[in-house]
């Protein structure tokens, strides 16, 4: 039978009260679910995290000689917080993570979307310093069809971090925006070569394997962090002013690449023409056995595919062309990055613009005629990708849908018609103006409009909107003949 319930004395009533809003405090208190961030760049919505600043990372990895096999991995991030954080952010995905500290101490980490939230165990005060060491497997799961990450070789991996597949391969604040210092350790089996951006920094032999060390001496976005593993040869020859020039091939490959290598020095050199002193500590070019159908300017070693340079139906003049328009790219998106994806077109057109005017002054292929088949074409380029500094956003599945024409020729077509709207000597001195002013740093298309005004004493306000964000070409001075061909219906979408 049920007992009878008898009156509580005061004592516990107060006691089973003061429990019950302490339950209740703790349930108020306790933090909201773990959520994907992001800084609210337009094309990237959820790329990038707000609250901190990564200064410098150091990224470990272990290859076990197999490219279809996870790597393991270390990575560590010496930060400054911008405001207090309860919780930090990571851009990570396809690894397992196996443990997180934050200075030192073991902290609570969860995933949500894209992102690894950690949840340090007490909160990290704003203007802090604090370092994250996350303990991960990172996974080669590029075949063609991914969105980037590691690249299999014939005989390794390889990066192609761009537009925003760095957290594919490692935990990162993965925004070109939050640029930072870089120190790779990379351990394989003898007889493999790992070598990555920046610097040797010295090498560690072990029965049956080597540790390669390399430290960039410039800040890096996380986009342009190339690793490259395989049975390697390294080349070594000297740039401009004794610039180190290191090369990466295939082994087997090595005399049959070497006349194109030997063309770097020069094609250094006539870029400091252009613009000025080269901006890093070196530079190379890495030739991966793969088929990406892209190249990509990873800083200082730029990525080609072996193709590029083997097949018979590429004339010389434009395998030349493409190894400028990469290192070209050194100046303009490495050392002067986007502060936002839609700025991606001051990387783009200016390496596009100098892949022109070397083409035009080393093989006699003149840029005005490549400028006015790229005029006929701007409007239906407009209409399919959008202008060249609001590019369309990617559709879902397709992220490197931002590298369009639009933003390739067609922003080249915008440096066109500025130079012959404020005429050869200004535009060059913006060109070198740029490039110093903004080294090492991140810079956005407003930042490029007010220098060119600066320099030219004019306000250029309404040609810069007319070229960059309408969605029809405006008429390209000097040449009111030039015409652009009419946009299919099928083109507006």
């Amino acid at each position: 039978m049920p007992l009878t319930p008898r009156p509580r004395s005061r004592r516990v009533q107060t006691a089973l009260l003061a429990s019950a809003v302490s339950v209740c405090l703790i349930a108020a208190s306790a933090p909201s679910p773990a959520v994907p961030l992001g800084i609210g760049d337009r094309l990237f919505p959820h790329l990038g995290n707000p609250g901190y600043d990564v200064r410098s990372y150091g990224l470990d990895f272990t290859y076990p000689g197999n490219n279809r096999e996870p790597l393991t991995a270390v990575t560590t991030i010496d930060a400054r917080t911008t405001s207090r954080l309860e919780r930090v952010n990571l851009d990570f995905s396809h690894g397992k993570v196996r443990s997180v500290e934050v200075d030192g101490v073991p902290a609570a980490f969860t995933s949500a979307g894209e992102d690894l939230v950690i949840t340090p165990r007490e909160p990290l005060p704003e203007g802090s310093r604090t370092r994250v060491t996350v303990r991960h497997t990172s996974s080669p799961v590029y075949t063609g069809d991914e969105e980037g990450g590691w690249l299999r070789t014939a005989d390794g991996l390889a990066m192609a971090n761009q537009a925003d597949a760095a957290h594919v391969v490692f935990p990162c604040n993965d925004h070109p925006s939050d640029k930072a210092m870089f120190t790779v350790r990379v351990t394989v089996p003898d007889g493999y070569t790992a070598v990555s951006n920046g610097l040797a920094a010295g090498t560690e032999r072990a029965p049956g394997t080597t540790t390669w060390t390399y430290r960039t001496e410039h800040p890096m976005a996380t986009e342009l962090a190339q690793i490259s593993i395989g049975r390697s040869a390294v080349l070594h020859r000297a740039g401009p002013d004794g610039l180190p020039v290191r090369d990466v091939v295939p082994a087997k490959d090595r005399a049959k690449l070497e006349p194109w290598l030997k063309k770097t020095p020069a094609q250094i050199a006539w870029m400091e023409g252009k613009v000025g002193r080269y901006p890093f500590e070196t530079y190379g070019v890495l030739i991966a056995e793969a088929r990406t159908g892209f190249e990509l300017e990873t800083q200082t070693l730029s990525l080609f595919e072996r193709d590029l340079f083997t097949r018979s139906d590429f004339p010389k003049w434009y395998v030349e062309s493409i190894m400028v328009h990469e290192l070209a790219h050194q100046w303009f998106g490495n050392s002067v990055s986007p502060r936002t994806w839609s700025d991606l077109w001051l990387n783009e057109g200016h390496a596009t613009w100098y892949e022109a005017l070397y083409a035009e002054e080393t093989a006699g292929k003149p840029v005005e005629a490549r400028m006015k088949t790229a005029y006929g074409a701007s409007d239906r380029w407009r209409a399919a990708g959008g202008p060249p500094a609001a590019p369309k956003e990617p559709e879902a599945g397709q992220k490197i849908g931002i590298f369009r024409a639009n933003v390739y020729d067609g922003a080249a077509l915008f440096l066109y018609a500025l130079r012959e709207e404020i005429g050869g000597p200004s535009f060059a001195l913006l060109q070198r103006a740029w490039v110093a002013f903004h080294r090492d740093g991140v810079a956005s298309t407003a930042d490029f409009q007010e220098l060119a005004s600066l320099i030219t004493g004019r306000d250029l306000d309404g040609f810069f909107h007319a070229w960059l964000y309408e969605v029809k070409t405006p008429p390209m001075p000097g040449h009111p003949d030039w015409k652009s061909a009419p946009v299919r219906a099928s083109a507006k979408r």
